[in-house]
């Protein structure tokens, strides 16, 4: 039986060059799932990404997910991408095989918290303001720097990685400090800047959002001493503050004492990214 990847739609492309299109996964002319394939409109047109691929009940654990996101991944070379990304829900054990099998490493994981009823208290000292404009020219360029070089630093062509950095902004920062429903706060102890955070929402499923950490960052002179558990529960106490009821995040892989505080804080991991390079 031959498996094989038949368009379900016309292919879209968008005003800025991202492409997309589903398919359905067919085995000698028969559905028996789906997939959408697309470019991602942060990294660029070189990036490819893999969504929602799906094998109906009776036919799983005959290796038709497998052959769909080989071929899906012809489909991105085809596109000329370099790179293919996939995200797979933390709980779907059969799936993160499957990509393990499939030479996808893991880059990245969305962390989840459900928030408490109450806002949880700031640690005593550490006192909480809004970023101010002149502090807020040079943050933001030190963590658009610092953004794509954690990108960079697992396999990321630069040019990707920068892209990725600004259109971050762009999209979730597009009017600065007067961005509506952001908010951009400093940490102070003693008279002393000891970190910043960034936060707001996203969208996580159509209609579905919710408040997101976008960046948490401890003053390099002032880590290791609980400033990030410290910004971590400022962000609860905006959200809550926004009428919001869950906090996201997005972790690196590899960032063990950053996974270990929000796991420490009742974060639980959502998604998988994983990525592979496409020959």
């Amino acid at each position: 039986m031959t498996t094989t990847l038949r368009p379900s739609e016309p292919l879209q492309q968008s005003a800025d060059g991202v492409r997309s299109r589903a398919y359905d996964i067919c085995v000698n002319s028969r559905r028996v799932g789906s997939v959408r394939l697309a470019t991602d409109p942060g990294f660029g047109p070189a990036a490819g990404l893999i969504e929602d691929l799906g094998v109906d009940e009776p036919d799983r654990g005959r290796g038709r997910g497998a052959v769909a996101a080989l071929a899906g991944e012809e489909v991105l070379r085809g596109w000329g991408c370099t790179e293919v990304t996939v995200s797979v829900p933390a709980d779907a054990a059969a799936a993160l095989r499957l990509a393990r099998s499939l030479g996808y490493t893991e880059r990245s994981r969305n962390m989840l918290k459900d928030l408490p009823d109450t806002a949880p208290e700031l640690p005593v000292g550490v006192v909480a303001r809004p970023m101010g404009e002149r502090e807020f020219a040079v943050w933001s360029e030190r963590t658009k720097d610092a953004f794509a070089q954690s990108w960079i630093e697992r396999g990321v062509p630069e040019d990707q990685a920068r892209a990725k950095a600004e259109d971050s902004h762009r999209r979730y920062l597009p009017d600065g400090l007067a961005t509506p429903g952001t908010d951009v706060y400093v940490a102070v102890v003693a008279g002393a800047v000891v970190g910043f955070l960034w936060t707001g929402a996203i969208e996580v499923r159509p209609g579905e959002r919710t408040a997101f950490v976008y960046e948490v960052e401890v003053a390099e002179a002032h880590r290791g001493r609980g400033y990030g558990r410290a910004l971590m529960l400022l962000a609860e106490r905006l959200a809550l503050a926004a009428g919001e009821r869950r906090l996201g995040l997005h972790v690196f892989a590899g960032n063990t004492p950053a996974i270990g505080l929000y796991e420490s804080l009742g974060y639980r991991t959502t998604l998988v990214n994983s990525a592979k390079t496409l020959r």
